[in-house]
């Protein structure tokens, strides 16, 4: 008498589908890359860059935990735990840092990011082109300057002595203005210095959004009697509003980066209270005290806050409606 066999468990048949789901998935994903090879092709660079100046070198961030010394390596170096992190948030030159930190990132917030998306919506007003290309040649050049050549730049416009603008300001008979030493102009000349660099060059994003937006809704609103103006307000944002939700949750995730380079030529002893941000405390620490493991701690925390930021307001883009970053 044959002996029946009873039916395979659920566990047996999800044990079953796994192995084959995941075969599944691979030669779907073999096959796109097969029929698209001359794309992953393209990308392959920019993939390669990603993983070996991005990926791997998390890995480091070990570091933090540990009293690390470059002759005992990483696997050698003893485990502390979170001693740096307790040194760090007790260290009274942590609240400087923070409220530095975060009263630069926030003028640039608030003053820097909409820049480009005003500028994006009047250049697309123009409706000649000449003009149109100058115009946008003349706010991308500045972004290919280098930061010594800008800092350069402010130091020949502001110096105290030979400064053109207190030249200006002596031939109207008014009194010199020491900017460059002066902590209350300090984050006001910094985020100037932004704005002049890198709107122009922010704009080009916008212009692509602004491109792809369907004419047929400027002809409505036109026969609606709706002027220029009024198309920009109930045309034209609402149609890069995704575009700008997404930016500025990327925005947020840079919160705590404040321009190194930039911050550091134009530091000096005067503005030292007002200047010294997260990005230059982990050089002047890290690389010039040689304590790697405490700057590590230090870049950590702040990698950590900007995480936080994205991922709050993603998740507040998605509430409100929108598609988000992921």
């Amino acid at each position: 008498m044959e002996q029946l066999q009873s039916p395979p468990t659920l566990v047996a048949q999800g044990a079953q589908k796994a192995p084959t789901a995941t075969r599944g998935r691979l030669g779907r994903l073999w096959k796109d890359i097969v029929k698209s090879k001359y794309l992953y092709l393209l990308a392959l660079p920019g993939i390669i860059f990603f993983l070996i100046f991005k990926y791997i070198p998390m890995f480091g961030v070990v570091v933090a935990f540990q009293n690390y010394s470059p002759i005992r390596g990483i696997a050698n170096s003893p485990w502390v735990g979170f001693q740096h992190f307790e040194r760090f948030f007790s260290n009274p030159d942590f609240l400087i840092l923070f409220r530095n930190t975060m009263g630069i990132s926030l003028m640039n917030l608030v003053f820097f990011f909409p820049l480009p998306i005003i500028v994006s919506l009047f250049l697309n007003e123009l409706r000649s082109d000449k003009y149109k290309k100058t115009i946008q040649t003349i706010v991308y050049m500045p972004h290919f300057m280098s930061w010594v050549i800008i800092s350069g730049l402010t130091f020949l416009m502001f110096a105290t002595g030979e400064g053109l603008f207190n030249k200006i300001l002596a031939s109207f008979g008014a009194d010199k203005v020491d900017v460059l030493s002066n902590p209350h102009l300090f984050w006001i000349m910094l985020t100037i210095q932004s704005i002049w660099k890198e709107a122009g060059w922010g704009t080009i994003i916008f212009l692509a959004a602004i491109a792809s937006v369907d004419p047929q809704l400027y002809e409505a609103a036109r026969m609606d009697g709706a002027g220029r103006f009024r198309q920009m307000w109930h045309v034209t944002l609402p149609a890069i509003r995704s575009t700008i939700v997404v930016l500025l949750i990327l925005r947020l995730g840079h919160i705590m980066d404040v321009g190194f380079e930039q911050i550091l030529l134009m530091y000096n002893g005067a503005v030292s209270s007002v200047a010294e941000v997260f990005d230059t405390y982990v050089y002047r620490v890290g690389v010039q005290q040689a304590q790697f493991s405490y700057s590590t701690a230090a870049g950590l925390f702040k990698s950590v806050i900007g995480l936080v930021l994205v991922i709050v307001a993603n998740k507040l883009a998605k509430k409100f409606g929108e598609e988000g970053v992921y």
